[in-house]
């Protein structure tokens, strides 16, 4: 693991540990809250095992065991939220911003006072978000996840604000906020 990132890109394995932050958890990994979650349910699922990135992924058994663990959890947590897995995008970022492997589950309603900015936005609703489906393909495919050139997930965070439900295109984050709570109601 590079530990040169900066103490706050360790946090993860920090809050994985917290009791008051994990859901459910399995011999493999746990379901925790997001700390920061940018809809009304945001989890992440995190490998005991020390795995930095999604990149660092292998097609060996345990890794794919791993990951089929993983997306178990990630629907089981859906459960425990008790509402429908049609609801929620379960991911990977493109260019995780925290050290340590961690997929995320998030409800499509974008609900939370923590999703500020255009980077937050498009970190879930652009291709910058990346289908768990499609990168465990990848990787049973591949034997790895490639990444993608950082010009790329560059102009992917920096697109315009688009609502993901509709055609409705915001001048900013505010306004996109106020039109989400038109599909929630």
């Amino acid at each position: 693991m590079n530990k040169n990132k900066g103490s706050w890109s360790l946090a993860l394995i920090e809050t994985m540990k917290d009791p008051n932050y994990r859901v459910i958890s399995s011999e493999v990994a746990v379901a925790i809250k997001d700390k920061f979650p940018k809809a009304k349910y945001h989890f992440l699922i995190l490998p005991y095992e020390d795995i930095e990135d999604v990149y660092h992924l292998t097609s060996s058994e345990n890794h794919l065991k791993l990951m089929d663990e993983m997306e178990l959890l990630a629907k089981n947590v859906i459960e425990v939220t008790g509402q429908d897995e049609k609801l929620f995008k379960i991911g990977y970022h493109a260019e995780p911003s925290m050290q340590r492997l961690h997929l995320h589950v998030i409800s499509l309603d974008f609900n939370s006072t923590c999703l500020k900015t255009k980077i937050h936005w498009n970190s879930f609703t652009t291709k910058f978000f990346r289908n768990v489906h499609d990168v465990h393909r990848e990787v049973r495919q591949n034997g790895k996840v490639f990444k993608p050139a950082t010009d790329i997930c560059k102009k992917l965070l920096a697109a315009d604000l688009k609502c993901h439900q509709c055609d409705f295109s915001p001048k900013n984050m505010p306004d996109l906020k106020k039109h989400l709570i038109s599909h929630i109601t």
